[in-house]
């Protein structure tokens, strides 16, 4: 276990891509960053995992505003008394319905979008934090 200087546990890709998947089966929320006119635009969207990728229904205007540029999508979650967070960076490529099968988001939404956005996983972190966390960490690894 690696402890950042913040007292943040670092975790490994394997266990970020679990922490994904769960918080996609729990019915989680995550956030989407796109690119925006001057700034970037960071909105809440429900997901789930297709194998390694993140797979999200959107509206018109965020699938054109994302597709075929590379975006942030992060989620959190709670296990017990630990919280955590992950991380995803990659390329949003417009998605396939008879490619993600039933891999698709569940929306918490009256109207959600129609649009199937694909998160290409090329980037994974994550952290974890909770009671004591800081007294677990090896000597000389802060």
């Amino acid at each position: 276990m690696w402890i950042d200087e913040h007292g943040s546990e670092i975790l490994g890709a394997p266990e970020c891509r679990r922490l994904l998947a769960l918080g996609a089966k729990q019915g989680l929320h995550g956030h989407l960053g796109t690119p925006g006119a001057g700034a970037p635009v960071v909105l809440p969207v429900d997901y789930a995992v297709h194998g390694s990728d993140v797979v999200l229904r959107v509206g018109e205007v965020l699938f054109h505003q994302a597709t075929g540029k590379l975006v942030a999508f992060e989620v959190d979650g709670l296990d017990g008394e630990w919280r955590w967070s992950v991380l995803v960076r990659g390329l949003a490529l417009a998605g396939d319905g008879l490619a993600v099968g039933t891999d698709t988001p569940k929306p918490h939404v009256p109207e959600p979008g129609r649009r199937l956005l694909v998160i290409r996983v090329d980037l994974i972190t994550g952290r974890r934090i909770g009671p004591s966390l800081a007294s677990r960490a090896e000597p000389g690894r802060l």
